[in-house]
């Protein structure tokens, strides 16, 4: 295709066709808007439920810093995170390959002025937008059931959307790769779920042996957790611009390796 640029590493082109794309998106979805919702907000309301009152009741309280934490605000702090990941991800993996190889929807925008980046840009965005409806949400869910009342939650936002933005990028790539929907199973088994449980979701990753403690802590997901928990507890987080740039750099990375993916999947 003549939109697609002979060197598939080249840098992005990026323009405010874009948003036409993210529209259509948002049109389309609009319809099923309450079905989808429903959907992605269930299973991390029960995943806190379950073990935030079940499993809290038995553990009371965490040590976190040096502070005694109760658990079911432990969980929700670093739940919310992953729910942003999950939400971010199906979007962008499942709706997103559908989409673009089932439905053929890319190949008709691009008849128009639209180039492939802008169409990408737009699914990446449109990802990271619907991962921050469902943490909506689930956060009002959260208000009601007095587990955080910290005004710092406000801060949170900003950063769930970055959250959403990061595992948007890096879930396009495999998009990019896929023959079929088979294949984001790998994914979810190799990458996602592992990171799940090494990332201080579910326990403090000072439980966990240095070796993979020192790998841990460079993960995007337990960057998020560190952003977003402290500020449940109505503290600011510690070494913020570290944790911000581990974000960034996974999300521009990420963008870029998907980008190139993508042109090299169209041309041929």
């Amino acid at each position: 295709m003549s939109q697609i640029q002979n060197n598939i590493w080249a840098a992005p082109r990026l323009s405010m066709r874009w948003w036409p794309v993210f529209q259509r998106n948002w049109l389309v979805w609009k319809k099923l808007a309450i079905p989808s919702l429903v959907g992605n907000i269930a299973e991390p309301l029960m995943w806190l439920v379950a073990f935030g009152y079940g499993m809290g009741a038995l553990i009371g309280q965490v040590e976190l810093g040096g502070e005694k934490v109760p658990y079911i605000l432990f969980l929700a702090s670093g739940s919310i995170c992953m729910s942003a990941m999950n939400a971010a991800t199906f979007e962008a993996l499942y709706s997103a390959f559908s989409r673009m190889h089932v439905q053929k929807t890319w190949d008709g925008i691009m008849n128009a002025p639209v180039r492939l980046d802008d169409v990408v840009l737009a699914e990446m965005l449109w990802a990271a937008f619907k991962s921050l409806f469902t943490v909506s949400a689930i956060l009002g869910v959260m208000l009601v059931l007095g587990i955080s009342h910290s005004p710092k939650l406000l801060v949170a936002w900003p950063v769930l959307l970055g959250v959403g933005i990061t595992f948007s990028c890096m879930a396009l790539i495999f998009n990019a790769l896929a023959k079929g929907y088979d294949f984001f199973t790998y994914y979810f088994t190799l990458f996602l779920t592992p990171m799940m449980f090494l990332s201080g979701i579910f326990f403090p990753r000072d439980q966990l042996p240095l070796v993979v403690r020192a790998i841990a802590d460079w993960l995007p997901l337990s960057a998020a957790v560190d952003l977003v928990r402290p500020l449940f507890m109505d503290r600011w987080p510690e070494h913020a611009l570290r944790h911000g740039l581990v974000l960034v750099v996974f999300a521009v990375v990420s963008f870029w390796i998907a980008l190139a993916l993508t042109r090299k999947r169209f041309r041929s």
